[in-house]
């Protein structure tokens, strides 16, 4: 069995990952500000069955805290080149939250050649309230807020995104998100906000040629969102399916694992 937790130059950055198992490979992108250490349930628990990869993006976690490239373009070339320095093909790109948008920048920079399926996990099309799009979830009064949290109120934030990310976060998953959301220096975490929260999908997600599961938490509906907005993602790809999971927030792989990990098996050994 394969257990690599080295780093991988990728582009200029040293990008820290997890290797873990062997067969068919699934590579987990995770959330803004966050880490792959919230993909801890996956990797432990699908690596018996799966070759389960899981990558900091560059400026987070364990990875280098380089000045430039913080993008979810440059999040997306730094995967293509890891995916290819490790020879990955077949793979199932499993992204939460900002790591869905960079495997959909991943497939529209560089098509589906070495990807088998998409896993969205809980992310709409956009996030921004743009003029013919019904779904986005802030306008820029809500950027202008969050950016000056990050910029000045640190504990706020990791506050507020807990909130915003667990139904009913256990004191052990508050100090996760401590720990971790603190390892991006402010200066990072602002530029790819910005960047992330104005990128807008819907043009790319009618060329997905491969199959999709999109994933929303119930309780999105009292955290951050709405379902309906991550559902909306299905109506966009030609071939997705939606799961729906009941005692979730916006982190259905963290909140409900073994049943995240069930859906995850079942969703690709059908592609």
């Amino acid at each position: 069995m394969i257990i690599a937790m080295p780093y991988a130059q990728c582009n200029g950055a040293d990008l820290y990952y997890e290797d873990r198992g062997e067969g068919q490979p699934i590579v987990f992108l995770h959330g803004v500000l966050h880490s792959l250490r919230f993909f801890e349930p996956q990797l432990a628990g699908l690596s018996d069955e799966y070759r389960a990869v899981a990558v900091d993006f560059r400026g987070h976690g364990r990875s280098e805290k380089t000045e430039l490239g913080h993008t979810v373009a440059q999040y997306a070339r730094d995967i293509h080149t890891f995916v290819e320095q490790r020879d990955l093909d077949d793979v199932v790109l499993v992204g939460w939250s900002l790591g869905a948008l960079v495997s959909w920048e991943y497939v529209d920079q560089f098509g589906t050649e070495r990807i088998r399926g998409l896993v969205d996990v809980d992310m709409e099309a956009s996030r921004f309230q743009w003029d013919d799009y019904e779904h986005g979830l802030t306008d820029l009064e809500g950027i202008k807020d969050t950016l000056a949290l990050v910029q000045g109120d640190r504990t706020s934030i990791i506050e507020r995104m807990t909130e915003q990310v667990f139904k009913d976060p256990s004191a052990e998953t508050k100090t996760l998100q401590f720990d971790e959301i603190s390892r991006t220096p402010a200066s990072i975490g602002t530029v790819i906000l910005i960047d992330a929260v104005t990128r807008d999908y819907r043009r790319v997600l009618p060329e997905i040629d491969v199959p999709m599961l999109v994933c929303a938490g119930a309780e999105e509906e009292t955290t951050r969102g709405t379902v309906a907005s991550v559902r909306n993602v299905v109506d966009f790809v030609p071939d997705a399916q939606f799961e729906l999971f009941e005692d979730s927030g916006h982190g259905p792989c963290f909140e409900e694992p073994e049943r995240f990990n069930w859906v995850m098996s079942r969703f690709v050994d059908s592609i």
